[in-house]
């Protein structure tokens, strides 16, 4: 088994993530689901779509709903908290999330690929230089180097030029659009040592054929 077939094997083992949800501030607890229940997550395809509505809080005569943010399936709930006052922080339950195949690439590039992320939120767009150059070249046929201008950041009528500070490479993978906000912290490009190319490339499509074969993980 090569390293490739190792990385596979462990999403294969664990193609899920628990999600715990805790309390944004004090507050009385209603729960609106039980352990097992089957939740949708908050969806974003247009304009933003409610997901399950998991539980409420009443702060001061002020109701706020909470909705789960993911899909998946209550695996854990502390029924003691409803219809009681909690503290902020506390966690209510865990949500247990099943990997979709672009969740499962997109955990492997986070894995190997040196992340940019965006330092405000803003819109983001290549540098008119850089962008030149994409067109020249495509994306793979750049190596950015440490020092070199890269992205525009666009806020509150401001564009102000990010200089790249990670190791030299190529960009692999970009994740946002320039015409759309991107969010603080969220990812704006993953980054790949020249030497490494064939690997992730041959890891991805290795990942899309496995998903394939066993659409079950």
């Amino acid at each position: 088994m090569d390293d490739i077939d190792k990385i596979i094997a462990e999403y294969k083992q664990t193609p899920f993530e628990i999600y715990d949800i805790f309390t944004p501030h004090t507050g009385i607890v209603s729960l609106m689901v039980k352990k097992g229940e089957k939740v949708k997550g908050i969806t974003r395809e247009g304009s933003e779509k409610k997901g399950t509505l998991i539980y409420t809080i009443l702060r001061q005569g002020n109701l706020k709903n909470i909705y789960a943010p993911i899909d998946g399936e209550v695996v854990e709930i502390l029924e003691k908290v409803d219809r009681q006052f909690v503290e902020a922080k506390t966690k209510i339950m865990s949500i247990k999330h099943t990997l979709s195949k672009e969740e499962v690439v997109n955990k492997v590039l986070e894995r190997f690929l040196y992340i940019f992320k965006a330092p405000e939120t803003a819109r983001y767009h290549f540098t008119q230089e850089l962008n030149k150059k994409i067109e020249q070249k495509g994306l793979q046929g750049i190596i950015i180097n440490p020092g070199e201008e890269i992205l525009i950041m666009s806020r509150m009528k401001r564009d102000i030029p990010l200089i790249y500070e990670g190791e030299p490479g190529i960009i692999y993978a970009v994740y946002f659009k320039s015409n759309v906000t991107i969010m603080q912290g969220m990812p704006l490009l993953g980054i790949c040592p020249p030497g490494q190319v064939e690997f992730i490339s041959k890891l991805v499509r290795k990942i899309q054929l496995e998903w394939e074969k066993d659409a079950a993980w």
